[in-house]
C-alpha cells in the first residue's frame, strides 16, 4: 500500500476536492451560509486567498493560495469541517461528522494548470447537470470573478478578454 505524501510547498496555490460521506446529500447547498461563516472564521485565524470556490450539494472544489511562509492547508480543512459539523448539529438532526475523512489536493504548478482548475471548478455544476450555464449556479466565486471583470457572465469556458 502506498503512502500519500502531501505537498510541503510554502505560499503555494492548491486545488482541493472536499466531499461529504453521504454522496446523495444536499447539506452543503442547504446550509451554504453556515459553511461560509465557518470558512470566514478559519480564514480570519489562518489566512488564505480564495482563488475559486464551487460548492455542490455533496462536495466542493476549491482553489486556495496560501501566504508566503505557510504550507499548512492540512490544518485549515479539519478546522472548517469541525466548525461546520458542530454548527450543523446545533441546527439539524445530524449526530456525527458529515464529511469524508480526507480531502484531495493538487498543487498548482503553472498558469495553465491554474486556469484549467478554475475552469473545472466553474464548469462543474454544468457538467453534473444542475444548471445549463455557470452563471445560473449561485454557490460559486464565479459571480465575484464576473464583478472583478475576470469572466463574462455568459462565459463559455474562455477567460474574458477585452
Amino acid at each position: 500500500m502506498s503512502r500519500y505524501i502531501r505537498s510541503k510547498r510554502f505560499g503555494g496555490t492548491f486545488f482541493f476536492t472536499v466531499t461529504l460521506k453521504d454522496r446523495g446529500s444536499c447539506v452543503l447547498v442547504e446550509h451554504v451560509d453556515l459553511l461560509r461563516e465557518c470558512v470566514r472564521k478559519v480564514k480570519s485565524k489562518r489566512p488564505f486567498e480564495i482563488v475559486a470556490w464551487m460548492v455542490l450539494p455533496d462536495d466542493m472544489h476549491v482553489i486556495w493560495k496560501l501566504p508566503a511562509g505557510d504550507n499548512d492547508f492540512s490544518r485549515r480543512w479539519p478546522l472548517i469541517k469541525i466548525l461546520f459539523t458542530k454548527a450543523l448539529k446545533e441546527k439539524t438532526h445530524y449526530k456525527s461528522s458529515v464529511w469524508q475523512e480526507r480531502f484531495w489536493e493538487h498543487e498548482i504548478k503553472s498558469d495553465d494548470d491554474l486556469k484549467n482548475h478554475i475552469h473545472y471548478c466553474y464548469l462543474n455544476p454544468v457538467k453534473h447537470g444542475y444548471v445549463s450555464s455557470t452563471r445560473d449556479w449561485p454557490y460559486s466565486s464565479f459571480h465575484r470573478d464576473v464583478k472583478l471583470g475576470l469572466f463574462d457572465i455568459d462565459w463559455n469556458g474562455l477567460l474574458h478578454t477585452e
